[in-house]
């Protein structure tokens, strides 16, 4: 490989195998949303365009080249609450998959490595008779009909396409409130976390072994193959949360038990990473406690060098930059017109879920100024 195009080139993910990409000297166009490029380096060997999802189709004109070979699609909104389950949201990112896998094919690209999560696997399982699955698996739901529906216009489009699915990703770069980091949270404010009991399988991977491993499929992973991201030693979540503790905080208390779990719990057997490792070689490098310290010696550096700040505050700075361009300007939230569309407000009392119309109003309005803007 010696070129590739890269969505969502900002976020956490995308960031980390642009870099990786080119430590390899490869040649990379780095697609981005409203212009923002602060994650990304300054190379010679790198081109940013900015391109938001729902302009997908239009990339092939923006680029006006035709000499890439892989296509890495990362881009994706609504991946925090509340659009992580809001089911317009989700639905949309996979029509906008969809665009993004026929712009890769007109802009001569031989092979889409389309970015798949672990949640597809539990939001299939949640289709089993009797299970009643909540608005936590719409986005995992999002990403399984992606997967789904481009792997067959690929074929139709003849262009190879490649699932690379990530377990649980994190470290260095992340300000998302996900598991490790409101832990390492908890730990630096010398607090106890609290967790479910902990007896789920889970696993974790750190974010220089996910940018190899993108890098490794693009390069040999097989047309039409889904391989997982992984670390190769998934186990009941306790252990990796013990293992946590003795790394950074075994002065503190960890309690388990005082969260209800409420989600599903695949068989180990579903973090196989072996078809990964037998076709492109990647195994992860990195255990979780030097992960777990790598990490929280990178928060507690930020957290000096932002004066003390909080890591919500911390969080909410970047959603705002997000929000605007580099030029400060608030730019048109994406799917804002497509997931709330011209509501008009009722002028009786009630409405029908029995709220006032002034509190369905204020939802309402609260829903479009928490909108996030996805992983870019």
């Amino acid at each position: 490989m010696k070129s590739a195009i890269v969505t969502g080139a900002n976020g956490f993910v995308g960031s980390a195998v642009v870099r990786e990409l080119l430590a390899h000297d490869i040649c990379v166009c780095a697609v981005v949303h409203n212009d923002h490029r602060n994650n990304l380096p300054e190379h010679p060997a790198l081109l940013v365009v900015s391109c938001d999802l729902d302009r997908m189709k239009e990339l092939p004109d923006l680029i006006k080249k035709d000499e890439f070979e892989v296509f890495y699609h990362f881009a994706w909104a609504g991946v925090s609450w509340p659009f992580r389950g809001e089911p317009l949201v989700q639905l949309n990112n996979a029509v906008y998959s969809i665009d993004s896998l026929r712009s890769a094919k007109r802009l001569g690209c031989g092979r889409f490595i389309f970015a798949g999560s672990i949640m597809e696997k539990e939001s299939y399982a949640n289709t089993a008779e009797d299970i009643r699955s909540g608005l936590g698996y719409v986005y995992g739901g999002g990403k399984l009909a992606a997967h789904a529906i481009c792997k067959c216009v690929a074929s139709n489009e003849e262009i190879d396409f490649i699932c690379a699915s990530i377990t649980n990703t994190y470290g260095p770069g992340e300000v998302s409130s996900r598991l490790v980091n409101a832990a390492i949270q908890k730990c630096i404010r010398g607090e106890a976390p609290q967790f479910t009991a902990g007896t789920q399988n889970y696993d974790f991977v750190y974010i220089d072994d996910v940018a190899r491993a993108f890098r490794l499929i693009g390069e040999e992973g097989k047309p039409f193959h889904e391989y997982l991201i992984g670390s190769s030693h998934a186990r009941p979540l306790k252990e990796f949360l013990l293992e946590m503790q003795a790394a950074i905080a075994p002065e503190l208390e960890f309690r388990f038990g005082d969260v209800p779990f409420t989600g599903v719990d695949l068989p180990l057997e579903k973090f196989d990473c072996s078809q990964t490792e037998a076709d492109t070689g990647f195994r992860a490098e990195i255990s979780f406690s030097e992960g777990c310290k790598k990490t929280f010696d990178w928060w507690r550096k930020q957290i000096k060098m932002n004066g003390g700040m909080n890591m919500s505050s911390i969080r909410e700075r970047e959603r705002e930059r997000e929000r605007r361009g580099p030029d400060g300007i608030p730019r048109r939230p994406l799917f804002q017109r497509d997931v709330y569309p011209k509501q008009r407000v009722r002028l009786h009392r009630r409405d029908h879920g029995g709220r006032s119309t002034s509190r369905r109003t204020a939802d309402h309005r609260d829903k479009l100024s928490a909108l996030k803007g996805g992983d870019w």
